[in-house]
């Protein structure tokens, strides 16, 4: 083994992947007709341990762990969707939010992954750069003192709470990621450090993961093909557009290392999920090749 694999071994992480390599929960459309079945079975065949809720999962936590625990897998993390920047639905974000907790408790699970998209421009036909939205001070401290009271709410209920930045949402860049960590508590709000995101965004995973490396409660790891990127500053194409194009791709593919970014993880005694992720059309990038390609380049730089 290893020094890596002592630091970041078995006994510290584990190892997950996301529903995005079989089909797209944001967009229904990219998908090549896999079935919950064979992508809870491609996942565990590929040697992962956990996954993401996808939108085929079964909605009865019975029924779905009783299918996870037959391929023996865990629930990675579930998503929630956070409007606190938009007027009147503080309740109703902390109600869904709530639910989700209680899902994925019955499920086993112990993360619980946020992003806010009030006003995003990420599910939109548009320019994913140009039309996403800036928040007001006043919509900052509704966000950041909302994702305080949510990680209260998860504390209490023994589960970790992390923030996604995402492209296309008032949380996206650098600059957005530090006002976010500088405003929240750090005993109850975690990062989610999702590599190429903020490499999409114009940023470095590497330089984000050193500066944040004791808050970082989950990480996705994903790559980015730089000359897709390229072309949707360019062309002002969608998030979609860019999804499509094979902007997104696994560890082991496209253009990020993440040999120094698993080395801070390791450094800063990282325990917890890292979760591939690659939201590509499953029609043009097998799933399955895809998830066990991932699966060799972990194997070899960590060492297990």
């Amino acid at each position: 083994m290893t020094e890596l694999a002592d630091r970041l071994g078995p006994d510290k992480v584990k190892l997950g992947v996301c529903c995005t390599l079989w089909w797209n929960d944001d967009f229904p459309t990219i998908d090549a007709g896999i079935t919950f079945g064979q992508a809870v079975s491609e996942m565990a065949l590929a040697g992962f341990q956990g996954c993401s809720i996808g939108h085929k999962f079964p909605s009865d936590p019975e029924v779905l762990k009783a299918a996870l625990d037959q391929r023996g897998l865990q629930i990675s993390e579930p998503w929630t969707s956070l409007y606190f920047t938009v007027g009147k639905m503080r309740h109703k974000t902390i109600a869904a939010f709530e639910e989700t907790l209680t899902h994925i408790r019955a499920l086993g699970g112990t993360e619980l992954v946020v992003a806010e998209f009030g006003a995003s421009s990420h599910l939109l036909p548009v320019d994913v750069f140009a039309n996403r939205p800036h928040f007001t001070d006043a919509q900052w401290d509704a966000l950041t003192s909302g994702l305080d009271e949510l990680g209260k709410i998860a504390g209490s209920a023994g589960m970790k709470l992390s923030y996604h930045h995402h492209m296309g949402t008032g949380v996206m860049t650098r600059s957005d990621v530090d006002r976010l960590m500088a405003s929240t508590d750090p005993a109850l709000v975690h990062l989610l450090l999702d590599t190429a995101h903020i490499a999409f965004a114009g940023d470095d995973p590497l330089d984000l993961a050193r500066t944040y490396a004791d808050r970082i409660g989950h990480v996705h790891m994903k790559s980015i093909r730089p000359e897709v990127v390229r072309r949707v500053r360019e062309e002002g194409l969608s998030f979609q557009e860019a999804v499509e194009l094979g902007v997104f791709t696994v560890p082991g593919d496209g253009a990020i290392d993440f040999r120094p970014i698993l080395e801070v993880l390791a450094d800063a005694g990282y325990q917890g999920w890292l979760a591939v992720e690659a939201e590509q059309d499953p029609n043009k990038a097998d799933p399955l090749e895809y998830a066990k390609r991932a699966r060799a380049y972990l194997a070899d730089v960590l060492g297990w």
